[in-house]
C-alpha cells in the first residue's frame, strides 16, 4: 500500500503532530469525500505501508521528527513557486527559510527523495514568462545538488477557484506560451543537472527533454524500498495523470497555506471551521467520529514483489 499525505491538504506543515500520532498507533480514519459519514479504517503497520508520499510547501515542522519514521520508506513532493503573498498568502519567505528547509530535508533523507515541484504555472501582468524564467533560474541554482528533478504543470481553471483568482488578472496561456516557457525552463534545469517532467499535462514536450511525470511513482518507490512493486495506475485520477494507486489520508478544506489557485479548498470560512476542529490525538484529521458515521476496515496489502513471487511460476506455486 502507498499512502498519500496528502493531495488534499498540507499535512507536513500543519498537521504533522497528528500524523505522527497515527504512525504511533498504526492506523488512521479517513472520511469518504463523496459520503462524509462513510469512514475507512486504514492499517498503517510498516509491513503493509510500502511507501509514504508527502505533499507540502513547508515541511519544516517535520524535520526534527523524521526519526519516528525509521520503520517506513517515504519521499516528498515539495512545491516551491516564485509567487508572492498575493498568490500564496501564508508561506514563509521563499529565498531564505523555504530554500533552507528544502536543503536540510535533502541532507537528511537524500536528494532523490525530495522532488521539486514548480506548479501550477500561470501568467499575468505581474507573473510574466520572463518573470518565471528569471525566478526559476534563481531557485534552480540554489537547489542544484539537493534534488534530482523538477516537476512542472500549468494551471487548470477549476470553477471552484474562479472567485479566488479573480483579482490576479490572469492572462490565458496559449499553447505557444506553454511551449516557449517549457523550453526555457528545461534548458535552465539541464544547466543545473536537473531532469524535468510535467504533472497531468496532455501536451507533448519531449522535444525539450521533458517527460510525463508519475508523482506517485512506482519506479521511484521501487528504488527507495529496494524492491519491485506490482501496483496499478490510479483509476481515480485524471487520464493524463501517471500516478499509481495510493490511499490519501488528508481532508479537503483544511489547508491553511492560503494559495489562491488551490483546488482542494472551496472557501476560506470552511477551512477555518475545519482547522478549528483539529485534535492531534483524534484518529480523524480535523474532526471526531459522529453517531451517524459508519466505520469499515479498508482492504489493504503490500505491493512488494518478493523473491518467492518472482520465481513462483517455476515452482508451480502460482
Amino acid at each position: 500500500m502507498i499512502i498519500s499525505a496528502s493531495r488534499r491538504t498540507d499535512i507536513p506543515t500543519y498537521y504533522s503532530d497528528w500524523f505522527f500520532n497515527r504512525i504511533k498507533e498504526k492506523y488512521v480514519l479517513v472520511r469518504n469525500p463523496m459520503n462524509i459519514h462513510q469512514v475507512s479504517r486504514i492499517d498503517l503497520s510498516p509491513n503493509i505501508v510500502d511507501c509514504i508520499v508527502f505533499w507540502t510547501k513547508n515541511p519544516k515542522p517535520m524535520l526534527e521528527k523524521l526519526d519516528h519514521l525509521q520503520d517506513y520508506k517515504y519521499y516528498f513532493q515539495f512545491t516551491l513557486n516564485s509567487y508572492d503573498k498575493d498568490v500564496e498568502a501564508n508561506l514563509p519567505p521563499k529565498a531564505t527559510e523555504v530554500i533552507e528547509t528544502f536543503k536540510r530535508l535533502s541532507d537528511k533523507i537524500g536528494r532523490e527523495k525530495v522532488i521539486w515541484r514548480y506548479d501550477p504555472i500561470f501568467l499575468s501582468d505581474k507573473y510574466t514568462i520572463l518573470y518565471h524564467i528569471e525566478h526559476f533560474e534563481k531557485f534552480a541554482k540554489l537547489l542544484s545538488g539537493y534534488t534530482e528533478k523538477c516537476t512542472i504543470s500549468f494551471m487548470d481553471f477549476y470553477s471552484k477557484i474562479n472567485n479566488n483568482i479573480r483579482d490576479l488578472n490572469i492572462t490565458p496561456m496559449q499553447l505557444s506560451d506553454k511551449k516557449m516557457l517549457a523550453e526555457s525552463l528545461s534548458k535552465i534545469a539541464a544547466n543545473y543537472d536537473l531532469k524535468m517532467d510535467t504533472c497531468a499535462e496532455d501536451i507533448e514536450l519531449i522535444d525539450f527533454g521533458i517527460t510525463h511525470a508519475s508523482c506517485i511513482d512506482a519506479k521511484l518507490i521501487s528504488r527507495i524500498i529496494d524492491c519491485p512493486i506490482d501496483v496499478e495506475k490510479d483509476k481515480n485520477q485524471r487520464l493524463e495523470c501517471g500516478c499509481v494507486s495510493s490511499i490519501d489520508i488528508g481532508l479537503y478544506n483544511t489547508c491553511l497555506n492560503g494559495c489562491k489557485y488551490c483546488y482542494a479548498n472551496h472557501s476560506l470560512n470552511t477551512v477555518k471551521k475545519n482547522a478549528a476542529k483539529y485534535n492531534k490525538k483524534s484518529p480523524l484529521l480535523c474532526g471526531e467520529i459522529e453517531q451517524k458515521d459508519v466505520i469499515s476496515d479498508r482492504d489493504v496489502k503490500s505491493f512488494k514483489i518478493s523473491q518467492l513471487s518472482l520465481f513462483s511460476d517455476d515452482f508451480g506455486t502460482k
